[in-house]
């Protein structure tokens, strides 16, 4: 059961790696575009170099880590020898059916597919496969190798063994699982997406500006990082797709997106990693400087 493949070396990705194979397990880390491969892996490589420095690992913990990653371009190669397969594809529905309808055929019998969504159904990704039984969600936080919380999500036909072995897992790679039933958000965005909504709602409404929005609940509800700076570091877009979901899922107005951040999104706004959202990351990636416009 040492062998963990994960699907997609982007920022989720390539930190679930990272985390299995610092615990000791094999994986195989799987991108169709090799250059996500390579930067994958030097993300990693950046983010071993840091704990090192700060000597929470030592070099050869390091180099052990490293050497417990394999890359593959191909899906049908890479999952070969997988007890457990962890998708973290982009947030795309059709995207991930596809990719679960691929690994359903191209996996051992026996194998457990996991999907790392943030609020896609479980329950509709497992009925693309022969196998909705070893279907489970494992949504973990980001950055994945410090966030403590992995939501373990049971699909309609989740079985009691599927459930126990994904938990037990957790455990031994330091994390806390906590058991979420198949409902859209789960526990996670069913929270948190609404408060981001409705901070951007608060702006939108010109009750408050950027700064002033976090700093309420910075310093007055003990938040780490306030909403609008917790949306740009997530990405807006994919704020709005979850909340899309969720709005579909529950046909409820409470979750519709607000239109300020529908226009940032079609506008290019994404956040952090466009360089702009709610704050303007230009000349630094920590968020000090507003953006300039919001309406």
């Amino acid at each position: 059961m040492k062998n963990i493949a994960v699907i997609g070396a982007g920022t989720m990705g390539n930190g679930i790696a990272h985390t299995f194979a610092q615990f000791g397990y094999n994986v195989q880390l799987i991108d169709v575009a090799q250059a996500a491969l390579d930067k994958g892996i030097a993300t990693i490589t950046k983010n071993l170099d840091r704990m090192v420095a700060k000597e929470k690992i030592t070099v050869e913990d390091k180099n052990n880590t490293l050497n417990n990653i394999t890359t593959y371009t191909s899906i049908k190669e890479g999952v070969q020898q997988a007890a457990l397969v962890v998708e973290a594809a982009t947030e795309n529905v059709n995207l991930k059916l596809k990719i679960f309808k691929d690994l359903d055929e191209a996996c051992p019998k026996d194998t457990i597919l996991a999907t790392n969504t943030s609020s896609i159904s479980i329950t509709q990704i497992a009925a693309v496969t022969q196998r909705p039984e070893k279907v489970i969600g494992m949504h973990f936080m980001n950055p994945v190798p410090i966030m403590k919380l992995v939501e373990i999500i049971r699909g309609y036909n989740t079985s009691d063994e599927v459930m126990d072995f994904t938990v037990d897992l957790t455990k031994k790679i330091n994390k806390v699982p906590v058991e979420v039933n198949d409902y859209p958000g789960f526990v996670a965005n069913r929270i948190l997406m609404p408060m981001i909504n409705e901070s951007i709602e608060t702006l939108y409404n010109g009750v408050a500006g950027v700064a002033e929005i976090d700093t309420v609940m910075k310093l007055g509800m003990a938040h780490p990082m306030g909403p609008l700076q917790l949306a740009d570091f997530i990405g807006l877009d994919v704020c709005l797709s979850i909340l899309n979901v969720m709005y579909d899922g529950f046909k409820n107005p409470k979750y519709a997106p607000c239109p300020l951040l529908v226009n940032m999104v079609m506008a290019g706004k994404l956040g952090a990693k466009s360089g702009e959202g709610f704050y303007d990351y230009s000349e630094s990636r920590k968020a000090e400087k507003v953006a300039k416009m919001f309406s």
